[in-house]
């Protein structure tokens, strides 16, 4: 069995304070793109996650362990993961291949929730990311990524994406936002999910509302590697309608009305790490 894990885009990020329990709140517009690692499922003696890009534990191998410790009794299991997604670029591809072996496990039981109760749950606690990425979808994050309300698919676009390398640590940009002192109090955070829940609710493209979006850890990522902005400042002269930085970065983006116009950006940038990809009702 092969199944998909599709990297996962902030089309926007609002920052909350940092939490009692150490998290902030937040507030976001996720969706999927058609960029995905790819896993390879087999019978095995025993589980295991096979995966040679990424150093030390993997989260699905966490994912995994979660599900044995919930009662998930499905024979052992091998999971051969072909990376696609960047590593540590912001673009979730750790939290993809998670959330895709709790899909396989709900759905290797008919998608029976009493089988595995708490999935949800389990999503939560491997990470802020992983609860949206069980149903990929455009969806409004709230909380710290475990309040997730699913919204229309939007119109067909494109996205450029220039990783930059990856690298960049999401704790140590959390931490760099809170040096810099940023965050917005609760009632903003509640007053830009009502207007992003209005303009992306009719399916809209996001290039229609782009005055709403914005990413509040730019300037934490920025601070932390400079040349986030000189890849901003590409895309915008590449002819980019909306750039943006996605997640804790390093990953910069532009969104494209369709597929040729991101690939003439591309060509005209000519840099090694651009990656061309359709989102919404293309992906």
């Amino acid at each position: 069995m092969r199944i998909e894990a599709p990297a996962k885009l902030n089309l926007c990020l609002f920052l909350g304070r940092r939490r009692v329990d150490g998290l902030h709140a937040l507030c976001s517009l996720f969706e999927p793109l058609a960029l995905a690692d790819g896993i390879e499922i087999s019978e095995a003696t025993s589980d295991e996650v096979v995966c040679p890009e990424v150093d030390g534990e993997n989260l699905a191998t966490r994912a995994l362990a979660a599900l044995r410790e919930h009662g998930w009794d499905h024979p052992p299991l091998r999971a051969e993961i072909e990376k696609r997604i960047p590593v540590a670029a912001g673009l979730g591809g750790g939290s993809a291949d998670a959330a895709a072996i709790l899909r396989l496990a709900r759905d290797s039981a008919g998608g029976a929730s009493e089988r595995i109760p708490n999935l949800a749950a389990i999503a939560a606690e491997l990470g802020a990311d992983v609860p949206s990425q069980l149903d990929p979808a455009l969806a409004l994050v709230r909380g710290a990524g475990e309040r997730v309300e699913r919204l229309p698919a939007p119109a067909s676009h494109a996205v450029l994406l220039l990783p930059g390398g990856g690298g960049l640590s999401t704790a140590g940009v959390f931490a760099e936002a809170d040096r810099l002192g940023l965050g917005r109090g609760d009632a903003e955070l509640d007053g830009l999910a009502v207007q992003l829940r209005q303009a992306a609710g009719a399916g809209a493209s996001p290039l229609e509302y782009r005055d709403l979006l914005a990413n509040d850890l730019e300037p934490a990522a920025r601070s932390l590697r400079p040349e986030i902005g000189e890849a901003l400042d590409a895309l915008r002269e590449a002819g980019a309608p909306l750039t943006l930085l996605t997640g804790s970065g390093p990953t910069a983006f532009g969104l494209f009305p369709d597929l040729r116009a991101a690939e003439t950006a591309a060509s005209a940038l000519d840099r090694d790490d651009a990656i061309v990809c359709a989102a919404g009702g293309a992906a």
